[in-house]
């Protein structure tokens, strides 16, 4: 072994094992501002000595390390946490050391001849007398003084009480050796995002079936008339499908008819038109500044307007005049349509990432987020990321987060598990995930476990979404509106990030456009629709209260206390989540069955949510605000999915007050 400096060799501290890291650094992890990031290391030497660890952390705008010192805790692991106040990155890493000093002290308490003792305080003494060597000017004058007292004549017991020191202790950590002293062999990263990146609730809107009056084309302004109603429900989002001009050339139908008459308005993905592309608005909707007013109004409702982003073009798109290479031509010289044999979708062009061009495509692609973010965009709804380059979005998220940390990028990846993982660990600050599919209407927690107990939830953030323009589940096709109520109380409380597909969702659309599509029937993808925004059995009130309960519980805007309990009957679900000091404790219960009542036992651990089995506890529903006084682990729960289907329980303990009466809170 060589080492690059001849005192690496004197360095005896191993350092390995440092989490969190994803890829062994390759990747950054994520929090949110005001979440603590805590490290684990396996830190240890050779023989008997004491090791000193310390945690060093920096905000990427600070050239000096903050230092705060690691605990042992079991078989040589040490832990040590940081709080993170700014958006934008930190770097931490982990440096150690022999402690020669508290090596020193603490054989000097076993000791119990004098002689050894003298001899061991003139060994403490030298020890000193090299830190003052590295001291600054007035710790030097104070370490000085600790090592006279050490090498004075006086009562053993005096010079004792000089060596355990508590001051002296920490000037000697202050100046150890840094000859000997271990760094770990890499920084580590965190990008921190806006809380809005762990804790909201997004809601898809189609702008041009905003309009008042049926069959009328919506605008900008005809959304902002509708922001009041969005906003009242407590959603943190508005996303947007394409606001882009739409293309002629193969337009689709009604239903994805292939044969589009006139006045049929055409997908909004198929991107495109003489009109402009990308960086326009279709006409139809607005102007540029109308849109610039959506955003501004929207911001005053408390509304982020999200904006999708899907790099694909229409046949009349500029880029496919101007920009030929950038996209794939087949042999008769037209250029290569998406398609998925045997279906196709002529009216769209995919880029070709292995073009030769492909660095002026990177910028130009790059641009299309500048643009919008010039507009006052900050969160951006990627379309079918998995199937541009990785090493792209890697390339142009870090770039914008560079200079915007406060962006924010959900990628729409309904795709294989390690696809969906690589595009967080590449920059997404969030994830579509199985929601719709894996976690449907039987007990089956693995996957959400996985999300947030696993490695995974240190890069990955799921947003679960019950419905989308592209998915009517079965189970929302033939539930009714009781299927409704029960996926939403599973999205909204399950996970802290979540969004719904509306108006469809609170007036439970339900049509599918054949049988077993998961296509609803004249979906808005392909023309434009009237919502009856209030009709009398609207979940808007339901949604409403949810998303109170959800902004009032601090337990609901996190993800990773999610546990599940034990129920005795299959068509019943129950989890829990709670703050870090058990202040705020949520258990929510949901009968999966929409169509009949269903009753259990469940089993929660007392012990793990701060509750005394010798005592009662209360249970606040926080959805009909009814309480009930529970009596140990084991209690009974039935749920008419006609009335409600879920309750969420605020658990309450039972507290004497100092007039000596008992209470709940």
């Amino acid at each position: 072994m060589v080492f690059e400096r001849p005192e690496a060799g004197r360095r005896r501290v191993i350092i390995e094992q440092v989490e969190p890291q994803v890829n062994n650094g390759r990747f950054p992890i994520k929090r949110t501002v005001g979440e603590t990031v805590t490290v684990d290391a396996d830190v240890f030497t050779d023989g008997h000595d004491r090791i000193h660890c310390k945690l060093l952390y920096r905000s990427e705008h600070q050239a000096e390390w903050h230092k705060t010192s690691m605990k042992p805790l079991v078989n040589d692991c040490w832990q040590g946490a940081f709080q993170v106040h700014d958006v934008g990155r930190y770097y931490y890493t982990v440096t150690a050391w022999i402690d020669h000093f508290a090596s020193w002290s603490h054989d000097l308490k076993r000791r119990t001849e004098s002689h050894d003792i003298a001899i061991a305080l003139l060994t403490g003494a030298e020890l000193v007398d090299a830190a003052v060597r590295r001291a600054q000017k007035s710790d030097a004058k104070k370490l000085k003084q600790f090592a006279q007292l050490l090498r004075s004549n006086g009562d053993n017991n005096a010079q004792l009480d000089t060596a355990m020191d508590s001051e002296l202790a920490q000037l000697m950590s202050r100046y150890a050796d840094p000859d000997l002293v271990t760094v770990y062999d890499r920084e580590l990263v965190v990008v921190v995002d806006p809380a809005l990146a762990r804790f909201g609730a997004w809601y898809e809107a189609f702008p041009r079936s905003c309009s008042a009056e049926p069959g009328c084309h919506g605008t900008f302004a005809d959304c902002e008339a509708r922001l009041p109603y969005i906003a009242a429900m407590g959603f943190d989002v508005l996303y947007l499908p394409p606001i882009h001009p739409i293309g002629l050339t193969k337009r689709k139908g009604p239903n994805n008819s292939l044969t589009a008459n006139d006045h049929d308005p055409g997908s909004p993905w198929a991107i495109g038109s003489k009109e402009g592309g990308h960086l326009s608005v279709h006409a139809e909707l607005g102007t540029l500044k109308e849109f610039r007013s959506l955003v501004a109004l929207a911001r005053e409702h408390k509304l982020e307007i999200a904006m999708d982003i899907a790099f694909q073009c229409s046949p009349d798109h500029p880029y496919v005049a101007e920009h030929p290479a950038w996209f794939k031509h087949r042999p008769d010289g037209s250029v290569q349509y998406a398609e998925n044999p045997p279906k196709k979708y002529e009216d769209i062009y995919p880029f070709d990432f292995e073009s030769a061009d492909w660095q002026n495509l990177w910028t130009e692609l790059e641009g299309v987020f500048r643009f919008w973010i010039e507009q006052g965009v900050r969160v951006f709804r990627v379309d079918n990321p998995h199937t541009k380059s990785f090493n792209f979005w890697e390339w142009a998220i870090g770039r914008i987060k560079h200079d915007h940390p406060e962006s924010l990028f959900l990628a729409e990846a309904f795709t294989r598990p390690k696809v969906l993982r690589y595009l967080a660990k590449a920059g997404f600050s969030q994830s579509y995930n199985y929601f719709p599919g894996a976690i449907p209407n039987t007990k089956s927690p693995q996957y959400l476990t996985q999300l947030t107990q696993s490695a995974e939830r240190e890069y990955l953030r799921p947003n679960l979404w019950p419905n989308t323009p592209d998915i009517l589940t079965e189970y929302l096709q033939y539930g009714g509106r009781s299927a409704f109520m029960i996926r939403f109380a599973l999205a909204a409380t399950l996970g802290a990030s979540y969004g719904i597909y509306g108006p469809a969702f609170e007036l439970f659309d339900n049509a599918p456009r054949e049988p077993g599509s998961e296509e609803y029937l004249d979906s808005e993808k392909y023309q434009i629709r009237y919502w009856e925004l209030h009709r009398h059995d609207s979940l808007k009130d339901y949604i409403t209260r949810i998303n109170r309960i959800r902004r009032e519980n601090p337990a609901l805007q996190h993800d990773w206390t999610l546990q599940f309990h034990d129920v005795d009957n299959d068509a019943l679900i129950c989890y829990s989540k709670s703050t870090d000091d058990l202040t705020n404790i949520i258990l929510v219960m949901v009968n999966l069955d929409p169509h009949h009542t269903q009753s259990g036992w469940l089993n929660i651990p007392l012990d793990v949510l701060g509750l005394d089995a010798d005592h009662s506890f209360q249970v606040h529903d926080l959805l009909s605000n009814a309480r009930y006084i529970w009596n140990g682990p084991r209690n009974y729960v039935e749920l008419d999915p006609q009335i409600v289907p879920a309750h969420i329980f605020r658990l309450r303990k039972r507290v004497r007050s100092e007039r000596d009466f008992d209470y709940y809170m």
